[in-house]
């Protein structure tokens, strides 16, 4: 029986970012990045439609004297786009428990440290702190250990939460489509997934087990998320990993990708680098302060519509003076352990926060830069 006398259809296998990244040489990438020159630069800079060349000029080495042209620039169309308002968020752990072994997480598989997973009565305690922080836009985050923290355990804490914040984002296990959509139709309104690095044989050295060291999986997922409708998703990349250069390369490229496929869906990027947790890992390449504001107002010279994250990760006066150069939301008063609010504050972080102001001080000194502080999503503001 040939293919056309088959009684049932044929699956057919969506197209996904693999297919655009497999086309890209990491070491070639990273060597037109460095090769960029001023005059690139320059061209860069005057032209209002950017392009991913544009893009590979603003973060070479070459633009390093136009940082603060960049970062007026980066200001003046933030401004235009997303005004004086600022978004407050916070995450909330909901377990440590984790089946990856992941070189630079303090709830690596492989780090002996006590588990916990909140029970219905805990998450509803840490939710009455945020609450009464003024939160209503909440990060929900996971390990993956799927039999104690898998879809139901998700789908139920949403539930469980839904009427109490107009907004609710998870940063969890990569899943299938179809675990999307449930957990959409469940109250679901954001999804981070970082790829960690899209150095491929780097990445398989920082996950040696468990499914997160399936590189391509974890590619494929914001795909997963743009055909399930989830409403944004954020990417990024772990800065320190490897060269941070050619992963916020990688990191537009894929934003591209999916403004283009999934045009209805709003996209966020996120900054993380590498901080100290249990394990100790030293980071590859450094990324100075300089680099990062190169490479945040190089994202927003790319893209005036795309969201830009900065976490407590980084410290008070770095966020002080980064805020106005492109950055569209902050955390606030973060933390990494489950039940670290109210439930069980002493428990094992996943990283070691550095801005430990609480939310009162960081929404005073937001406002004394002239923002409008709001804790609610962009939506009323698009």
């Amino acid at each position: 029986m040939n293919k056309a006398d088959t009684p049932y259809p044929i699956p057919h296998t969506p197209k996904t970012f693999k297919s655009e990244f497999d086309n890209f040489n990491w070491d070639q990438i990273t060597t037109e990045i460095q090769n960029k020159t001023s005059q690139d630069v320059a061209y860069a800079l005057a032209n209002p439609k950017r392009t991913l060349e544009d893009f590979k000029a603003l973060i070479s080495p070459a633009a390093r004297p136009y940082l603060e042209e960049m970062a007026q620039l980066s200001s003046q169309l933030t401004k235009k786009r997303f005004g004086n308002t600022m978004q407050m968020y916070v995450p909330m752990y909901l377990s440590n428990e984790c089946q990856n072994i992941c070189t630079y997480c303090g709830f690596s598989m492989d780090n002996k440290i006590p588990r916990r997973t909140l029970t219905d009565e805990e998450i509803l305690r840490e939710v009455e702190f945020i609450k009464n922080k003024g939160y209503d836009h909440i990060l929900l985050v996971t390990g993956e250990a799927n039999r104690t923290v898998g879809v139901p355990y998700i789908q139920h804490a949403i539930e469980l939460i839904k009427d109490k914040f107009s907004n609710i984002t998870i940063e969890v296990q990569p899943l299938q489509q179809d675990e999307y959509e449930l957990l959409v139709d469940s109250g679901l309104y954001a999804v981070l997934v970082y790829q960690e690095t899209y150095h491929k044989d780097e990445y398989k050295k920082h996950h040696p087990k468990g499914r997160k060291s399936n590189f391509d999986f974890r590619l494929e997922t914001p795909d997963r998320l743009g055909r399930a409708g989830v409403h944004k998703i954020g990417l990024g990349a772990l800065f320190g990993l490897e060269d941070w250069r050619t992963d916020s390369f990688f990191t537009a490229l894929h934003l591209k990708y999916l403004q283009k496929n999934y045009w209805k869906t709003k996209y966020s990027i996120s900054f993380p680098r590498l901080r100290p947790h249990s394990g100790g890992l030293e980071p590859k390449v450094e990324m100075t302060d300089p680099d990062l504001v190169q490479t945040i107002c190089a994202f927003r010279l790319l893209d005036e519509d795309v969201e830009l994250s900065m976490s407590t990760r980084e410290s008070e006066i770095f966020r002080n003076n980064v805020v106005k150069l492109g950055i569209t939301s902050i955390s606030a008063e973060s933390k990494t352990n489950p039940g670290g609010y109210v439930v069980e504050p002493q428990s094992l972080e996943q990283f070691e926060i550095s801005d430990e102001r609480p939310t009162n001080e960081i929404a005073e000194m937001l406002k004394s830069q002239g923002f409008e502080v709001v804790w609610k999503d962009w939506e009323a503001f698009s």
